[in-house]
């Protein structure tokens, strides 16, 4: 489980992150919406502890995040844009990995098969083509069957069968008890990923709650349609 609790975060005098109150309970999948500057990306790096709130308190497992960084080996983290050496092959990428977590018996190499990298495993990064890079980034993120998982624009990239793939992926996950957050900006992978959505504009979680219950709010007849009804609400 994760919990947000009260989170604000300032830049210098400017507050992005206000008062953020949020739960992503186990076996559930809670997507991220909202536009370019809300918050969004802060908000997943105070998770990760690449930066820590100004105020309020981040809970994981029920145990509030700080100076100790152990948590860490419970999420796995799926950036938008993968970044290692370009040096480095797919096959070094997981031995590193698992040698950083100390993991030998819970890694999942079922997951690179499904997504069929076993031909470019020994390939350094610099030659493998964008959507094959992003198979990479998943892989590493479901590698170790993390009991929580972050996922930033996860299908970008990917082609259709890769992205059912992953998709499919994320549901027996769900369905094995693990905790699931995904930013996306593709309001249709959304509906049909998520159990809820919270959206985030100016710092400031504005909705919480099941994807219909918006469409109702809004009265609206798909998740795009209900997000911009409810912008054009707040911003007005």
């Amino acid at each position: 489980m994760i919990e947000f609790s009260k989170v604000t975060k300032r830049f210098g005098g400017t507050e992005v992150l206000r008062g953020v109150d949020l739960s992503v309970a186990s076996g559930r999948v809670m997507g991220l919406i909202g536009s370019n500057g809300a918050g969004k990306t802060t908000l997943i790096k105070l998770l990760l502890g690449l930066a820590h709130p100004t105020s309020g308190e981040i809970r994981v497992s029920g145990k509030r995040i700080g100076n100790d960084e152990s948590y860490r080996s419970e999420i796995g983290y799926m950036p938008q844009i993968m970044r290692f050496p370009e040096n480095l092959t797919a096959s070094e990428l997981f031995a590193m990995i698992r040698e950083l977590r100390g993991v030998a018996a819970s890694a999942d190499p079922g997951i690179i098969e499904q997504l069929r990298l076993g031909d470019h495993l020994d390939k350094p990064l610099r030659v493998l083509s964008g959507g094959t890079r992003q198979k990479v980034n998943a892989a590493l993120a479901l590698f170790l069957q993390p009991s929580i998982l972050v996922l930033d624009e996860p299908t970008a990239s990917l082609d259709a069968l890769s992205s059912a793939i992953l998709k499919d992926t994320i549901r027996a996950r769900r369905a094995e008890g693990a905790t699931v957050l995904v930013s996306s900006h593709i309001m249709s992978e959304l509906e049909e990923l998520c159990d809820e959505v919270a959206f985030l504009l100016d710092g400031v979680i504005h909705y919480v709650g099941p994807i219909a219950e918006l469409r109702a709010r809004t009265h609206q007849v798909n998740l795009e349609r209900a997000i911009a009804a409810l912008m054009i609400r707040e911003v007005a």
